[in-house]
Order: C-alpha cells, then sequence, then structure tokens
C-alpha cells in the first residue's frame, strides 16, 4: 500500500470539529455511513466533546464539499482520509465508524500503521459485518427510484429529505458512489491491526449478520468485544445517548490499555 501526496488541499477539506473539547480523551475521529455527511454525528459529537476532540470526516460530493467529485473506490477515500489526519498523529487516536464508516475506520486504521508505524489506541466499529464479509447487493448498480427504496427500507433517512424535490441531483450522486465504494470492498489479505476493535450492532439489522460482525475478531492482534443493541441498521440515531456512553466507556478502556503499555515499556 503506498500514500497518496494529494497536497494541503486533501489535508484541509476532509475533518470537521463542531464542538469545543471539554476533557483530554484520545481524538475521536468519526466517519460515517453510506450518503452520510458530517452534520450525521452533529448531536454525538456534542456529547462526546466533553471528553475530548471530536473530528468527523466530510466526504467529497456533499454539503459544503458538493463541488468536488466523489469517490467510487473505499481505498482511495481512505487514503485521503488518513492523509488529512496527519496533524493529529502526534497524539493519540481513537477511530469510530457506522456502516460504510466502519470500513474506512479499519482502513484508515491500517494506513496509520503501515504509512506512519503508528497504531489508533482503539477502534470501534458499528453496523457492519468485518471487511472479510462481502456485502453486494448491488443497490449502487439500482435506478433513483430503486436507491431512494432501499433508504426508505432503511429508516435512516429524513422523510423531508427523501421527498425534497433537489434529492436526485444532491444525493442521490453521492449515495451511488458511496455504494459502490462499500459494495466492491473486501479484505481478503488477512490483515490485522494492532489495536482493540469494540464492534457494535442493531439486533434487528437485516443487512448485517451476527456471524459477520463476530469476524472482526479475526481483524486485530489485540483485544475483541461485540455488543447488539435493540434496533435496526440505524439503531445508532434511536439509542444515541447509550452509544455516547458505550463509545466513552471504551476510550476509557482504550486510554487504560495505552497507560499498562506504557508501563510495561519502561519497566522492560
Amino acid at each position: 500500500m503506498k500514500s497518496m501526496r494529494r497536497g494541503s488541499n486533501v489535508r484541509g477539506n476532509w475533518m470537521r470539529q463542531f464542538h469545543q473539547a471539554r476533557g483530554d480523551a484520545p481524538t475521536l475521529v468519526c466517519f460515517p455511513h453510506a450518503g452520510g455527511s458530517a452534520s450525521a454525528f452533529f448531536s454525538l459529537s456534542a456529547t462526546l466533546s466533553a471528553s475530548g476532540v471530536v473530528l468527523v470526516a466530510q466526504y467529497p460530493g456533499r454539503q459544503d464539499r458538493l463541488d468536488e467529485p466523489v469517490l467510487e473506490d473505499l481505498h482511495e477515500m481512505a487514503d485521503q482520509a488518513v492523509e488529512a489526519l496527519e496533524l493529529w498523529l502526534d497524539g493519540p487516536l481513537a477511530l469510530f465508524g457506522h456502516s460504510m464508516g466502519s470500513a474506512m475506520a479499519y482502513e484508515v486504521a491500517l494506513r496509520m500503521e503501515r504509512w506512519h508505524g503508528v497504531s489508533p489506541v482503539g477502534l470501534i466499529v458499528s453496523g457492519r459485518a468485518a471487511p472479510s464479509v462481502r456485502q453486494d447487493r448491488g443497490i449502487h448498480l439500482r435506478d433513483d427510484d430503486g436507491i431512494v427504496a432501499h433508504m426508505v427500507e432503511l429508516a435512516g433517512t429524513p422523510p423531508a429529505l427523501l421527498a425534497d424535490k433537489e434529492f436526485p441531483t444532491t444525493v442521490i450522486p453521492p449515495l451511488r458512489a458511496d455504494f459502490k465504494a462499500v459494495e466492491t470492498y473486501q479484505d481478503l489479505s488477512g490483515s490485522k491491526v494492532a489495536c482493540p476493535i469494540r464492534s457494535y450492532c442493531g439486533e434487528q439489522d437485516a443487512g448485517v449478520s451476527r456471524e459477520g460482525v463476530l469476524k472482526w475478531r479475526e481483524h486485530t492482534t489485540a483485544s475483541f468485544t461485540a455488543a447488539f443493541l435493540d434496533g435496526g441498521h440505524f439503531y445508532l440515531q434511536q439509542r444515541e445517548p447509550e452509544m455516547a456512553r458505550a463509545i466513552s466507556r471504551d476510550l476509557v478502556s482504550f486510554t487504560a490499555r495505552g497507560r499498562r503499555a506504557e508501563r510495561s515499556a519502561t519497566t522492560v
């Protein structure tokens, strides 16, 4: 895997910080779902910023990046995202992603370790099977109505947005690109990250199997835990306070693990 150097424009466009940090927990970098934008994590950022810095990725082709071309390859997206994070690599980072964002977070973690020799303190994934599990239902090949029908089925997009007359021209293109990126993605290389992985999923998420979630354990050389919460694919929206508490606990656990590793290193 080879680093892509695209200059300050890439670094400057990717990350958003909505709230002032009020603690010293590891910086948490969040990656939205397919079709999602940084604002999807605005309220979660408001809560978690009480513990530390929260950065949210803004993918190209949406909101304030609407004029930029969308990306259809998840590896290229991760290439650009990890370059954008170079300014924060001198401190502890934890990564969190939901659905497609989980694969993004994992690929960013791999690049941090391979390109920079820096491992995240922890990886939190949500609503997605492991990278080794192919998730291709051909959604990116559907017509516009078919993509809208899928979003209705997932029940994660506000009805007002779906009914907006500009939806086909402003939202469908990044949605289709994201679905292509995630549906053509699979990691069969046997790659593993060196940090712990915490996995969460909705009990009633018909698109993600329990077996697929548990396969995340094969992608880390550190510890792995999985938890299933009541809800469907976008359980995160209905259970955000609970998830915020869980993520906060994970950050505390990651920090404690890092301190134990530091103490062990100094006594050797």
